[in-house]
């Protein structure tokens, strides 16, 4: 199966160019203690990289954070519209490799996310990051 980004190659540009409206979504896992380096590994080497190759996420940054005794993985996604965030996450959610890992991580490490919250952002219209790509201050 052929990705977004495969499929799309000079979308990233089109959009930036062309000043396109973007959307962030905010992702906030629930992590362990325990088990905090294997999830780390797991979304760096895995469902980072499916996530941008094969689906066009475009990842804008990520965080681990405390709230309260929770300790918490935040990242923060950009799409130009909400039909490309629920078409790329319906194919990775799909993806067999991606079923294949957690699957495997989860019979070695156990119970890698808890509570998983999910935000669209939508800027408001005083927001410096209205009608613009937060991804272009990654390029200076």
């Amino acid at each position: 199966m052929m990705g977004f980004a495969a499929l799309y190659p000079s979308y990233e540009l089109w959009i930036r160019s062309e000043g396109v409206a973007m959307i962030q979504q905010l992702r906030i896992y629930e992590i362990f203690e325990h088990n905090k380096a294997a999830f780390h590994a797991r979304f760096r080497d895995h469902a980072a990289r499916i996530m941008r190759t094969r689906y066009g996420f475009q990842i804008v940054a990520m965080w681990e954070t405390k709230f309260g005794d929770r300790t918490e993985f935040v990242y923060i996604l950009e799409w130009p519209d909400e039909a490309a965030k629920t078409a790329a996450w319906a194919a990775f959610m799909a993806d067999q490799e991606w079923s294949d890992i957690k699957r495997a991580t989860h019979a070695e490490h156990g119970l890698m996310v808890g509570k998983i919250e999910d935000r669209l952002l939508v800027p408001t219209d005083y927001s410096p990051a209205k009608g613009r790509s937060l991804m272009a201050t990654q390029e200076s």
